[in-house]
């Protein structure tokens, strides 16, 4: 599912909300999840999951072409892990 999909969902759901109105809304949604982690910080949604930040620290990797050797730099990269409701579901348990 992409976002206009997302989008067209829930204004299909709730015929009393203008589309650009929830266009408006998820978008919010995600610039202020992306702000947290951005910051630093963790976002949980109960029964969905928790996103956080994982540091990876630098690294002396290989370039698959020649097999030199390369320094990866230190980065931050998105997690997400999935709350109990979320895993049930998905494995078919009530």
């Amino acid at each position: 599912m992409i976002k206009s999909e997302l989008v067209q969902i829930i204004a299909n759901r709730n015929p009393h909300l203008y589309q650009r109105d929830v266009e408006n809304i998820v978008n919010a949604v995600l610039d202020e999840i992306s702000g947290t982690l951005a910051e630093g910080n963790r976002v949980e949604l109960r029964g969905f999951g928790a996103f956080s930040v994982k540091n990876r620290p630098a690294r002396e990797g290989r370039n698959p072409r020649t097999g030199e050797k390369v320094m990866v730099e230190e980065k931050w990269v998105p997690f997400f892990k999935t709350g109990k409701e979320l895993r049930n579901r998905l494995n078919g348990i009530k």
